[in-house]
């Protein structure tokens, strides 16, 4: 017989009428480590909402694969859905069914060996932009170039300088103010405070660039049909059951989302990759001699990615310990998890970064290890590892995301060390992907010191 969701047990350290906030603001990601500790389901109190957080890979399978037909998004997408619209990720039943069935061809392998010449071509020009001695905000650097990347991948013409400079001052401030939007009670949203003038001018200025943009290549005759970028293949995009094609509104929410997935998560995630080869000789050198092989007469390209197995190993490595933060659902029909019966109307949760340090699933979970990825029995097991999700909701540029770190990953090792600069230390900021505080590192050429 299903129990009640009373007989769930309660995270430690609640507060009256503050629940679990206070723990939460003050020790984010090691409240969330904590939970496995309290049981596989576990009760957090954001205030006077219960959250239920799912602690182990079956039961978040459960909700993003087996029984995702009776979830939905829940609350965080509702908030920040006047930003991002009803984009893939905020979309829900035969509607983002039909989005997704339309959008699929954009990141159809042979598109992403087109895009891959931009990828490379970014990451080569920053490579040799660089000097030996060099200080690079790594972090704020690998930011921008994977900015630069998806909005040359989206647009290819139509872009002035100013344009491309408006993008890349809004969507830091988008970016960095999206999970508070989405957590804050939405009356707050009016309050004449800085951060929401800030936001809100960022989010306008952003819709109205990718208008302009839309506007402009449904005037230019004949632009939507002669070009692969992102916009065009959008423009051209029907639904094969009826014919229908997107409106420019439906056109403007897509690629919005587009630019939020393949800025900040590549570019954290590129910053961590380079953190951690610094930290790592041994693998800093496997990584540079396997792009050294591939890039002996030519720069690494999207036929080469077979080549960078060790590469690879390295960005899931990272990917693990690195991980989304936190991802809220919610029961839009009755669920049974781990016998309890959860009727419509519950949140749900489950933090990829917590699961990916469960040392239950990864031995010495701490530790930086590639090999951890090669193939055999002490593998991980498959459904622990979510990097993008799962299931019907898995991100839909997976495989956009990857090429391009695999590429800038192998086009700078080919080319340079990044060392730490002596005396910093670099600490975990819990956003929506753990980023790092400031990550400042020294160009440095390889030779005796770099093996």
């Amino acid at each position: 017989m299903a129990r009640h969701p009373r007989t769930i047990p309660v995270a430690p350290g609640r507060w009256a009428l503050l629940g679990h906030t206070p723990a939460l603001w003050r020790d984010t990601l090691g409240f969330l480590r904590s939970l496995p500790e309290t049981g596989r389901i576990v009760r957090v109190d954001l205030g006077r909402l219960p959250v239920y957080f799912l602690t182990c890979p079956d039961l978040v399978h459960r909700i993003l694969v087996t029984d995702a037909h009776e979830v939905d998004k829940g609350r965080i997408f509702q908030r920040i859905r006047p930003l991002l619209g009803n984009g893939l990720p905020n979309s829900e039943g035969e509607f983002h069914r039909r989005q997704r069935r339309l959008i699929q061809p954009v990141f159809h392998p042979a598109r992403i060996a087109s895009y891959a010449t931009v990828m490379e071509r970014h990451a080569r020009a920053l490579a040799d932009s660089w000097h030996a001695g060099q200080v690079v905000a790594v972090d704020q650097t690998m930011n921008e170039l994977a900015l630069t990347t998806v909005v040359r991948t989206m647009f290819s013409r139509g872009l002035t300088a100013t344009t491309v400079e408006e993008i890349k001052h809004c969507l830091p401030v988008l970016t960095g103010g999206i999970l508070v939007r989405a957590f804050t009670p939405s009356l707050l949203d009016a309050l004449p405070m800085s951060p929401n003038h800030r936001f809100d001018t960022a989010a306008k200025r952003l819709r109205a660039i990718i208008d302009a943009l839309v506007t402009q290549y449904r005037r230019d005759a004949g632009g939507a049909t002669h070009h692969d970028d992102l916009l065009s293949l959008l423009l051209n995009a029907r639904d094969g059951s009826t014919g229908e094609a997107m409106d420019d509104t439906q056109i403007r929410d897509e690629l919005t989302s587009f630019l939020f997935a393949g800025t900040a998560s590549t570019g954290i995630t590129l910053s961590w990759v380079f953190h951690e080869l610094a930290h790592h000789p041994q693998a800093e050198r496997r990584v540079r001699a396997e792009a050294d092989e591939v890039t002996r007469t030519r720069a690494a390209g999207y036929d080469d990615l077979s080549s960078l197995a060790y590469t690879d190993r390295v960005l899931q490595e990272t990917c693990r310990l690195r991980s989304v933060l936190l991802i809220m659902r919610r029961t839009s029909g009755p669920v049974t998890l781990d016998g309890v019966r959860l009727p419509p109307g519950v949140n749900l949760a489950f933090s990829p970064y917590s699961l990916h340090r469960d040392p239950r699933l990864f031995p010495r979970p701490g530790r930086f290890d590639p090999d951890r990825w090669l193939s055999g029995p002490g593998a991980p097991p498959r459904q622990a590892f979510i990097p993008f999700g799962a299931g019907s909701r898995k991100c839909i540029g997976d495989a956009f995301s990857w090429t391009e770190m695999s590429l800038t990953v192998a086009t700078i090792a080919a080319r340079w060390r990044l060392v730490p600069v002596p005396g910093h230390r670099v600490r975990e900021v819990a956003a929506a992907l753990v980023r790092p505080d400031a990550l400042p590192m020294v160009v440095t050429p390889w030779g005796k010191q770099g093996g």
